[in-house]
């Protein structure tokens, strides 16, 4: 059993070491990831961008990610995994919400469920999630799901009123049950401000350095993606380059009879 008081440890800041999250959508990258040391697992709907070449996260099904899901959880069985909960699978009524997150964590094994913002229904919902006996993780700041809302990718509570409203979303959150939450594009003093001020453990995309933890998205860690630069991303690999030569390599010697050589033919 997968503890999540051990990888996101309540009340106890600051932390002794801060929590290491990356998304995974399939099999073969969990493996690896789970090997490699990862505290936890993000199976982010951000699938329907780097997967399915989708322009938002909106058309992700829950079925789809409770697919992506299982792949994942057979690839890393003894990390811990969270699941997003798509566009309009919660939104609509907290009877749809507790359906939705209680249909991922049967089906697919996981051990928490991720949704985004922070007003009154949200809050409702993590705190019936909770008392029913399923782990929320928040996520406020640039909420994907709302990108229409806010006209694009822009960073979050510059404004007094919006570093209000976060600061009380945050809080909200936290006292609702939520065992961790994200913050997403908002200044870094102004996450650093939220994060002192909750007992449970914050993780960061875009958020600065004074956050509990980071998150990225693997494909853009893995620097796959030649047209994605933010400020805040830094590519541990340039995994697209890589993959590009391999294939071309792969084609040219097929085409000029060096693969197969005898070394591989039976």
């Amino acid at each position: 059993m997968r503890d999540v008081n051990k990888v996101f440890p309540k009340g106890k800041k600051p932390l002794e070491k801060k929590i290491g999250v990356l998304t995974c959508y399939d099999y073969m990258f969990a493996r690896i990831l789970e090997e490699a040391g990862v505290d936890s697992i993000l199976v982010g709907d951000t699938l329907g961008v780097v997967v399915q070449g989708q322009t938002s996260t909106l058309p992700v099904t829950l079925d789809e990610m409770i697919y992506h899901a299982k792949a994942v959880r057979r690839g890393a069985p003894n990390t811990f995994i969270t699941v997003d909960l798509p566009f309009l699978s919660y939104q609509v009524s907290l009877e749809d919400g507790i359906r939705s997150a209680g249909k991922v964590m049967k089906e697919s094994g996981c051990d928490a469920v991720k949704f985004e913002g922070g007003g009154p229904e949200i809050l409702e919902l993590i705190y019936k999630l909770e008392r029913i006996g399923i782990p929320v993780m928040g996520h406020i700041g640039l909420t994907p799901q709302s990108v229409n809302v806010f006209g694009g990718h822009k960073i979050q509570g510059k404004a007094e009123e919006d570093r209000v409203r976060l600061l009380n979303e945050a809080k909200g959150i936290s006292d609702a049950g939520a065992f961790s939450v994200v913050f997403e594009l908002i200044p870094s003093i102004l996450a650093g401000e939220i994060s002192s001020s909750i007992p449970i453990p914050t993780i960061g995309i875009g958020a600065g350095s004074s956050t509990d933890g980071q998150v990225l998205v693997l494909y853009d860690f893995l620097g796959l993606n030649k047209d994605f630069h933010p400020k805040f991303l830094k590519t541990y690999m340039d995994g697209r380059s890589g993959v590009f030569e391999a294939v071309k390599t792969y084609v040219q010697e097929v085409k000029e009879g060096i693969f197969p050589g005898p070394e591989h033919s039976h």
